[in-house]
């Protein structure tokens, strides 16, 4: 006997000899779950209380609802439409009705008398081909599954970095309002991350030598166009509470597939507490930063 444990097979008849005759030759055959229908209504309901129905083998000459306007039904519902159906009949010979068949959705159609061993072949044929796709369905799950894993990893250890990084990241649209921030920026500018979110950028930002804060989207915005990047750039961010935070500013242009700018992320660090370094300057250099950066702390000027 030929496996396929674990499918199930519904054989629909209006007579109980071809009913009894069509399981007799299946169960000699391949060890799988039969269920009979003795008519095409009770062919539809047995699919709704059987979800798990692999493949059926539909008479077509039935009375009240034939064949026909069984598989019409059955392949109108999302639930049954990709079941194979094997169309069995002793009338309905002619090219005509085989045509008809396929046309609503037969993948065979076979006639009676019963040749036996072609039928357990087309069985048996469409078991493999279910066997085969449910298999590569199941690589593919899994496939998708490690895919997912690696990314939710990935995912995680940018998010660890954001998250512990000393330096404050904005990133903004490309109008200038933050659509994204971490918890270094929050620190460093008094405002919880809610806040931040959906703030223009000029509302935190005064760069040295400007006396609005609106030419942050100005002058450097053209030339992010033109270089895609600007670094050590000396600037203040305006603290909640009104203070003046002193740092070193990097901006970087991202770009769509079309090779405008989608986002910019902006990278700040706190130069409070540091002087700057001017040459031939014979300050300590432990208290200094080895670039030209920026502003003693208001407090000690």
């Amino acid at each position: 006997m030929n496996g396929y444990a674990g499918f199930k097979l519904l054989i629909v008849d209006d007579h109980a000899h071809n009913l009894f005759t069509l399981r007799t030759l299946i169960e000699a055959h391949m060890d799988v779950a039969v269920i009979e229908a003795t008519s095409g209504q009770q062919a539809i309901d047995f699919t709704h209380s059987h979800p798990d129905i692999d493949l059926i083998i539909l008479d077509v000459q039935m009375p009240g609802m034939d064949g026909f306007q069984t598989a019409s039904l059955l392949k109108l519902r999302k639930r049954t439409r990709d079941i194979p159906i094997i169309f069995l009949t002793a009338a309905f010979k002619s090219e005509e009705f085989q045509r008809r068949g396929f046309a609503v959705g037969a993948v065979d159609y076979l006639l009676k008398p019963i040749d036996d061993q072609l039928l357990i072949n087309k069985i048996s044929t469409y078991f493999r081909l279910i066997e085969k796709e449910r298999g590569l369905n199941r690589v593919l799950e899994q496939r998708v599954a490690e895919r997912t894993a690696e990314l939710a990893a990935a995912r995680q250890y940018l998010e660890n970095i954001i998250t512990h990084m000393g330096e404050a990241l904005l990133v903004l649209e490309p109008g200038g309002t933050i659509t994204m921030t971490n918890p270094a920026a929050c620190r460093m500018l008094g405002y919880p991350e809610a806040d931040l979110i959906g703030m223009p950028i000029g509302d935190i930002f005064e760069e040295e030598g400007d006396e609005q804060a609106g030419a942050f989207l100005g002058t450097w915005l053209e030339a992010l166009i033109r270089t895609g990047a600007l670094s050590k750039i000396e600037a203040r961010f305006i603290a909640r509470d009104g203070r003046r935070v002193p740092i070193l500013f990097a901006r970087t242009a991202v770009r769509n597939t079309a090779g405008a700018i989608s986002d910019i992320i902006c990278i700040a660090k706190d130069m409070t507490g540091y002087v700057r370094v001017e040459p031939g300057d014979d300050t300590d250099p432990a208290t200094t930063y080895p670039c030209s950066v920026s502003h003693m702390p208001e407090e000690d000027r």
